[in-house]
């Protein structure tokens, strides 16, 4: 099943065509899917009985799909989670998932125009994961039930930000508006023929950047989800950015990083793409210019 926002109303895609969901259930769902994680399970089965193809309210508009998951209480980030990636960094594979957090204000949908606040924003392909019912110290073999579906993200990053200051913080350097593209859809893992075996690419301007696959990753979904859960609890449409393959810019001899003027494509089998154009920002504060 895929899942989307279209002009900020929860729809299901059947094709070319959607379901309103509000409409379709007589006000049973609300239009809002952030609202509708926490009775994640009661929707999906709605939705399987109701939103077939003769349900369709209207036809599928790319360019009114916005991010499907706007509101989430929390948004982990994964570093380092592909081997590949740690070599060109110049860092040991790690023993455990380093994790940090993008700032849900970041979030941005599939096909928005980012602003580039610096030349030194860097490209990360991810697979985004979304938590569909509470999540406490989840065991690893049952996780999978606890993901409502999976999306197509983009974990943009200002390296300067990232790395200034005495250690470097990873929150504020990838939290710039417009640094968490995701969608197009929301797409429940019954979905695809082998959830933890899934390629994806990003390019610019047709030139390949990134190209690899999920099986490649160091912490699987399902010990992403038992990991974090064993410290933090997770809710309803809590996301998770699973950690990028190899190929960012900053591993590049020389680095190499964004430019207006281009267009930002993301990719992943079975789950759709990502089509972001980059323009000029306004620019980056100083060093210094922050107080208090």
């Amino acid at each position: 099943m895929r899942i989307g926002r279209a002009n900020g109303r929860l729809v299901v895609i059947d094709g070319d065509g959607v379901v309103d969901v509000a409409a379709a259930s007589g006000g049973k769902f609300s239009a809002d899917l952030d609202q509708v994680f926490a009775g994640w399970d009661r929707f999906t089965e709605w939705a399987s009985a109701h939103a077939g193809p003769g349900a369709r309210t209207g036809p599928l508009v790319p360019d009114e799909l916005d991010a499907p998951v706007l509101a989430p209480a929390q948004v982990f980030g994964i570093g380092l989670n592909y081997r590949a990636h740690a070599a060109e960094s110049g860092v040991d594979v790690p023993t455990v998932p380093p994790v940090f957090t993008k700032f849900r204000s970041c979030l941005a949908g599939p096909y928005a125009t980012v602003e580039l606040p610096s030349d030194a924003v860097d490209w990360e392909v991810e697979l985004v994961a979304v938590i569909g019912r509470p999540a406490e110290r989840v065991p690893e073999d049952k996780a999978w039930s606890y993901v409502a579906g999976l999306m197509v993200g983009q974990d943009l990053s200002e390296r300067t930000v990232q790395l200034s200051g005495p250690v470097p913080q990873f929150s504020l350097g990838k939290s710039f508006p417009g640094f968490g593209p995701t969608g197009p859809w929301l797409v429940t893992p019954d979905e695809l023929p082998d959830r933890d075996d899934l390629g994806l690419r990003c390019s610019v301007d047709g030139r390949v950047l990134q190209d690899g696959r999920t099986r490649d990753m160091i912490f699987s979904v399902p010990e992403l989800v038992a990991r974090i859960s064993a410290i933090c609890p997770m809710a309803p449409g809590d996301l998770i950015f699973t950690g990028t393959p190899s190929g960012v810019g900053m591993g590049r001899k020389p680095p190499e990083f964004l430019r207006p003027g281009t267009t930002l494509v993301s990719a992943i089998d079975g789950l759709g793409e990502l089509r972001n154009a980059l323009v000029a920002g306004a620019g980056l504060a100083q060093p210094g210019a922050v107080t208090g």
